[in-house]
């Protein structure tokens, strides 16, 4: 039996919101890595005495830096990577919540036109 054009439409933009929310996924596992590596650079910077030697990276070379300052350009970072984070997990449940909306609708219209709901997902 071949698929009517308004459910094959539907299963495409439903295959295009999963990879829409695989990419999100891997944005958010990126940035939690992020915060993970910038909060323990921050914990060590913290255990190092005040006047301890103290290199950041900058591209392929050490560069000696002020501990306060750095102690301060990490403490913005994690900040910051902690409101991507947070946006980001709001654009993923509503991705989410869109992606069970359409497989109910899918399910829905593909009982209604006689096919089974074996979406292959």
């Amino acid at each position: 039996m071949e698929i009517p054009q308004n459910i094959q439409h539907q299963l495409s933009q439903f295959q295009q919101l999963q990879q829409q929310a695989q990419a999100i996924t891997m944005q958010k596992q990126t940035v939690e890595l992020q915060i993970q590596e910038t909060q323990k650079a921050l914990d060590e910077l913290k255990k190092a005495a005040d006047d301890a030697d103290v290199y950041k990276s900058a591209g392929n070379i050490l560069v000696k830096v002020d501990k306060v300052e750095l102690n301060t350009e990490l403490a913005d970072k994690v900040e910051t990577l902690q409101l991507r984070e947070k946006t980001i997990k709001r654009q993923e449940e509503r991705v989410m919540t869109k992606l069970q909306e359409m497989q109910t609708s899918l399910q829905e219209a593909m009982s209604g036109a006689g096919l089974t709901p074996g979406m292959g997902n």
